[in-house]
């Protein structure tokens, strides 16, 4: 999803939940992939790491699943970031382009929602923090 924006990224943005272990764990491995330093991590959770866009990314949907703000304000979200992400780094280009096969980003998408939902069951929670936000309905 392409959106306007009144800031310019001078580097792609991850957005990730900054007290999951999980995806502290997940952005540790990320960023020792990222040889030439490519993408910007931060904490979703901190409100001055969200770029000013328009629409506005719900603070909500960044902790049910990562979000990446590209240098063009294009929206990457779940398996789709991760897509994204393969296709920057070369340790990952072999398995970025299995990720292009017809029916993969389909079932990607439903398991790594199944494992951002059950993350705090996958990987012990520390600091009192275990689980995620319920969404917000939209109204309608």
């Amino acid at each position: 999803m392409q959106i306007s924006s009144t800031t310019t990224l001078t580097r792609p943005r991850l957005l990730y939940d900054g007290q999951c272990p999980l995806c502290q764990r997940s952005v540790a491995v990320l960023k020792k992939l990222d040889w030439s330093r490519k993408v910007d991590y931060r904490d979703a959770r901190d409100p001055a790491n969200l770029p000013d866009l328009d629409p506005p990314l719900e603070p909500a949907r960044l902790l049910e699943e990562m979000h990446l703000v590209t240098t063009r304000n294009r929206v990457y979200h779940g398996f789709g970031a991760l897509r994204w992400l393969a296709w920057r780094m070369p340790l990952l280009w072999l398995v970025a382009a299995f990720l292009c096969i017809p029916g993969v980003p389909w079932v990607g998408q439903k398991v790594y929602l199944w494992i951002a939902r059950n993350r705090y069951q996958l990987v012990p929670c520390r600091d009192g923090v275990c689980t995620v936000p319920p969404r917000k309905a939209k109204a309608g």
